[in-house]
């Protein structure tokens, strides 16, 4: 599986950006998506994932409102709307896919992540 980022790039507080994640490769449902992102010097973080099946979304508590996901298209590709960009936005942005297999009582998850794409957001 290989996931390839675009759409970073430097905006100013108040602007919007829209990250594009393309996936190829063996991906079958069920499966996870999101956007994970780390700031210099902290941990890198969910910013939003989607469950391919029933397309529940779930954002990160600082993102809520501004930020959204959405998935579609025939080559797997999930993006990420994020509107009213703040400076603590700013980080390196990544693609994740969680692969799920079932098994009798949990799945097993396979990890999967894209290079990454930087967004800085200036004050």
């Amino acid at each position: 599986v290989q996931l390839v980022e675009s759409g970073g790039g430097l905006v100013q507080a108040g602007d919007s950006l829209r990250l594009s994640c393309a996936a190829s490769g063996n991906i079958r449902s069920p499966y996870i998506m999101g956007w994970y992102r780390q700031a210099p010097g902290k941990e890198r973080e969910l910013v939003a994932s989607i469950i391919s099946d029933t397309d529940s979304t779930n954002y990160a508590d600082a993102v809520k409102g501004r930020f959204t996901i959405a998935r579609g298209g025939s080559k797997n590709t999930v993006w990420l709307q994020m509107n009213s960009l703040k400076p603590d936005d700013t980080a390196v942005y990544y693609c994740n896919a969680k692969l799920l297999t079932p098994r009798p009582t949990d799945y097993d998850v396979r990890d999967y992540w894209g290079q990454g794409t930087q967004v800085t957001v200036s004050s």
